[in-house]
């Protein structure tokens, strides 16, 4: 905007966005919002584009964020709902979603108390008779290649063995975006079964889950997704039907 009270609507926007996008989240390291328009454009609720980046954001099930970026097209809001500090859109609109996460941020999700629990009392087959899995330690690696490695530690509980294995495996699209995918190059373990490998490369599906990465009012459909090396680096495209208020 061209004039100080153009510029303050825009921070005042920017502000209502900004605290409500936080509202969803349980942690936030840094947070910004740009809001682009113009005077004209403001009063019959047009706005050029809104800019979002956000560092440290923990969202659904402990997955924290190193980096979110977002960045809409032409934004159509209900302007006087904004002045009551709900920025409220008239028509949904698209964006492109950049996230990353850190080896270190995986590790922390995938050893939260939610995947643990999902990981005792595993029930299935070994030689034909039943026994009960947990496991006990886990840890993603992130190499580099596109490829996401799990080393694990686990115990049979019927016949009280404890077993170790690693595991690579690379992400893949599937389902015209909706979900990901592993498929598992290789494993190295004494006596380890594919049930077992399965038990556990779903639960690091899970936690990939878009969804987990969702916010009130959006949905997302994956574009790329590459496992570098330290980090993972998804790009999605958005339908944002609604912004958080406060």
């Amino acid at each position: 905007m061209s004039d100080g009270n153009a510029d303050l609507g825009e921070k005042a926007l920017s502000k209502i966005v900004e605290v409500g996008l936080e509202s969803q989240l349980d942690q936030v390291e840094a947070m910004d919002v740009d809001i682009r328009t113009d005077p004209g454009k403001l009063m019959q609720g047009n706005v050029d584009s809104i800019a979002i980046v956000g560092k440290g954001l923990v969202m659904k099930r402990d997955l924290r964020l190193e980096t979110l970026e977002v960045n809409t097209d032409q934004v159509s809001i209900n302007p006087l709902h904004a002045v009551l500090g709900n920025v409220e859109l008239t028509r949904p609109t698209n964006a492109e979603a950049r996230f990353v996460l850190l080896e270190s941020d995986m590790n922390r999700a995938f050893n939260s108390d939610y995947i643990r629990a999902k990981l005792r009392g595993l029930k299935m087959q070994l030689d034909g008779k039943p026994v009960t899995m947990s496991v006990e330690q886990a840890e993603i690696e992130l190499p580099g290649k596109n490829q996401i490695v799990v080393n694990a530690d686990f115990l049979l509980l019927e016949p009280g063995e404890r077993k170790k294995l690693t595991a690579v495996a690379v992400p893949k699209i599937e389902a015209d975006g909706q979900c990901l995918a592993l498929e598992i190059l290789s494993a190295d373990g004494e006596n380890i079964t594919q049930e077992m490998i399965t038990a556990i490369f779903d639960q690091v599906t899970e936690l990939l889950d878009l969804r987990n990465l969702d916010l009130s009012g959006t949905s997302m459909k994956l574009q790329t997704l590459e496992a570098q090396k330290g980090k993972l680096v998804i790009h999605a495209t958005t339908q944002i039907a609604q912004i958080p208020s406060m």
